[in-house]
């Protein structure tokens, strides 16, 4: 049968790990597939890299916009990343009836909605396994295998950079600061972490399984993002003590009033599997009304996991390249007609349990006035911590744990604990998730 011609663009790291894994596995795909997917062209502006990862076996351009436009390529894989030129790039590919597999999830979680339309008008498929959590099939498990679900949360460790960052933090004993430049020389952060530390990535991939789980438009605009990179070590010391582990989660959910979208860092039992997942892993456990709790775990990146992803994409697009397009599997796993507007819950309405730890002058009253202020606007405790001052000191450190409360009256009362004279400082607040159905 005739093979699929494949035009890749970028042969970095995921692009060679791509070019790698489907030359020493050709045999295995072809049968999967049922015709081979050979890469015959590669666009990258380093056209000494390409030749060396392709050895003179595929066609080698500097000129991206004229590959996707060659007539004799079926499928194009977008490796370059980023938001503007892999978009014009991706939209003429569409625009030239090609179908599309990236890794891009900052593009789609930007501008999915539009190349998603596109892609449906011109009859052509855009898939993106490897855009969330890397080697792990959850897109797939999400649009197909969990289909008969009506699901209720995700919650994913879906950054490797903080979890590995998290991970030493708890183990160490260090500071942030210590532990991002020990990550920036294994190379597990980049010269410029934010994206990472800052929970944008993580919200780009929650962004994506929300539309999917929910049936909803991509609404990234409309994401809580919080990252890591205020967290202190006492923080991470005190919730291990009490029996959590602090992870930076990427959390969607439904509830009554419409859809939880939110990314920051969150106590989560220490007896939870997720809780346990360290290092670069990633991990995303999902909750559906039939099956109850799956767990995905593994590689969230790398050149050959992801290359997994990106492969496993090609070969869905090519059992299904002269499918009917009414027939395949839809992109957001619902039908397009069928999408509906569940509203993305503002922050201040989502209710969560909390962890408080604030620094208060040790004298009489102290806690009554807290307990006070908590009770004032229904938020109860349901356990506390407090040291004993160190020698000379006046000030000790206070943890309370509440129970489920409403954003919006945790903020009014963190406001009002702080106003108080004997709390010195900002009070430290970060969310728990207990994980259960």
């Amino acid at each position: 049968m005739k093979p699929i011609n494949v035009g890749l663009l970028g042969i970095g790291t995921v692009g060679g790990g791509t070019w790698t894994v489907l030359t020493r596995n050709a045999e295995e795909i072809t049968r999967r597939a049922g015709r081979p997917i050979h890469i015959t062209a590669v666009a990258d502006r380093n056209l000494d890299l390409a030749r060396s990862v392709t050895g003179g076996k595929a066609r080698i351009t500097d000129d991206a916009f004229a590959l996707v436009k060659d007539p004799e390529i079926d499928i194009i894989v977008e490796l370059i990343g980023g938001y503007t030129v892999a978009k014009e790039l991706v939209l003429a590919a569409i625009d030239h009836g090609k179908h599309v597999v990236t890794a891009n999830k900052a593009l789609l979680a930007v501008h999915g909605n539009e190349i998603f339309a596109a892609a449906q008008k011109k009859g052509v498929m855009v898939a993106f396994e490897a855009a969330v959590a890397g080697g792990i099939p959850i897109i797939k498990a999400l649009r197909e295998g969990l289909s008969a679900n009506r699901i209720q949360w995700i919650a994913g460790i879906i950054n490797g950079t903080t979890n590995f960052i998290l991970s030493e933090m708890r183990d160490k004993g260090l500071a942030f600061a210590d532990v991002l430049k020990e990550a920036q020389r294994l190379g597990y952060a980049e010269a410029d972490p934010t994206f990472d530390i800052e929970g944008v990535d993580a919200a780009h991939k929650a962004t994506l399984m929300s539309a999917i789980a929910f049936g909803i438009p991509i609404q990234f605009d409309k994401a809580h993002i919080e990252g890591i990179s205020k967290l202190e070590a006492a923080d991470i010391r005190y919730a291990e003590q009490l029996g959590y582990r602090i992870k930076l989660l990427g959390i969607t959910k439904r509830v009554e009033r419409g859809v939880e979208l939110r990314v920051h860092p969150a106590l989560v039992p220490a007896k939870r599997l997720i809780a346990n997942v360290e290092g670069a892993m990633n991990a995303v456990l999902v909750w559906g009304d039939a099956v109850g709790a799956t767990l995905y775990y593994g590689k969230g990146a790398g050149a050959e996991p992801t290359a997994s992803s990106v492969i496993a994409d090609l070969v869905d697009v090519t059992r299904l390249h002269t499918a009917d397009p009414l027939h395949r599997v839809p992109h957001l796993a619902f039908q397009p007609d069928q999408l509906t507007d569940l509203p993305i819950l503002p922050m201040e309405e989502v209710e969560t349990a909390y962890y408080l730890r604030l620094r208060a002058l040790d004298k009489p009253g102290v806690l009554a006035d807290i307990t006070r202020i908590l009770a004032d606007l229904e938020i109860s405790i349901d356990a506390m911590l407090q040291r004993e001052p160190e020698e000379g000191e006046d000030q000790t450190d206070i943890v309370l744990l509440t129970h489920v409360a409403r954003e919006k009256a945790v903020n009014a009362a963190i406001a009002k604990i702080e106003g108080l004279p004997s709390i010195a400082g900002k009070v430290t607040r970060i969310r728990m998730e207990e994980l259960k159905g």
